[in-house]
This record gives structure tokens, C-alpha cells and sequence, in this order.
């Protein structure tokens, strides 16, 4: 399915080509993902669990995005908000409008579900980009604190500053 096209930019489904795309793009950024991350989203995709969309730009895979129909962790788990997971553009696809369009299809096809979309946004420099981009969007915290696995993270914890410690935000959708 396509979720926006224009002459540049095509967001459509997830297809299996683009798992080996985006592994290689983000072992050469430095980051180690695993192909069967990309495989295991394409099959919740098939599976009605998400929808798995990738930007494509002047023809090549440059980001993507997961919206589930509900949270499935975190301070919305149980309230059936959509929730936007893993939303991320390559280094030299950025600032180019692609995440500014992936966010908008998943604002726009969670808006047929409910009125609130909600995410989890990691807190090291690594999602610096993605904190900036939610706050613009209009992202709110939720007011429970920080969370460190699935769990909020207490007053004085020992966590560690990893891909666990996370803050979760929501967005009324009009």
C-alpha cells in the first residue's frame, strides 16, 4: 500500500528487499542491526499486529517506521492508543523531509483508530533528532517519569543510559 507520494518521496509497505537495504545502510552508520529485526516487523505487518512502512526517496529505501494498533509496553499499554515504534531515516537522508512525511502517514492512519498516538523515545544522544522532531510535532510527556525496561524507573535507581531507558509521549490527533 502507499501512505504519500510525491516526486521524491514514496511511503509504502515494508517489502522483504528493503530488510537487507536497511541492514547495510546502518552497518555502514555503525550501527549492527539484524535482518530478521526488519523480517520479524514484516511479518507483524502480515500478521495486522503494524503497520510497516518504509520512505523511499529518489527511488531508494531511506527510513521507516512501525505503527501498532495499540501500545504494547509502557504507560499506554492497555489504553488502545496506536503507537509509533522505531521511527528512523538514515544519516544522509536526513533533513530532507523524510521523517517529516513518515510521521505524518503513521499521525494520519493512527487518526482513523483514535484520537491520541502515543511513543517511547530513548534518552542518550543517539535519539537527540528524534527527541527534537516529537517535540516540534507536538509530542507531551506523560508525566510517569522515565521507564527503564517496562518499568518506571524509581527516584535514585540504578539504570543504565541504553536502548531501555526511555520516556513516552502522546499526541492528540485533530
Amino acid at each position: 500500500m502507499i501512505y504519500y507520494e510525491d516526486a521524491e518521496l514514496v511511503i509504502r509497505d515494508m517489502e522483504k528487499a528493503d530488510a537487507q537495504v536497511f541492514y547495510d545502510e546502518y552497518t555502514a552508520q555503525g550501527w549492527h542491526p539484524e535482518v530478521d529485526y526488519y523480517l520479524m516487523r514484516i511479518r507483524e505487518h502480515a500478521e495486522g499486529k503494524c503497520v510497516a512502512m518504509t520512505a523511499v526517496y529518489q527511488g531508494c529505501p531511506a527510513g521507516s517506521l512501525y505503527l501498532y494498533r495499540s501500545a504494547k509496553e509502557g504507560p499506554f499499554k492497555g489504553t488502545g492508543y496506536p503507537e509509533i515504534v522505531d521511527f528512523s531515516v538514515l544519516k544522509k537522508y536526513q533533513r530532507r523531509g523524510v521523517g517529516a512525511r513518515l510521521m505524518d502517514a503513521a499521525e494520519h492512519l493512527a487518526s482513523q483508530h483514535a484520537d491520541v498516538v502515543c511513543l517511547g523515545v530513548g534518552l542518550s544522544r543517539e535519539y537527540g533528532a528524534a527527541q527534537r522532531i516529537y517535540a516540534k510535532r507536538g509530542y507531551i510527556p506523560d508525566g510517569s517519569g522515565v521507564w527503564y525496561g517496562e518499568k518506571v524507573c524509581e527516584p535514585y535507581a540504578d539504570c543504565c543510559n541504553d536502548d531501555d531507558l526511555v520516556l513516552y509521549f502522546s499526541k492528540e490527533l485533530v
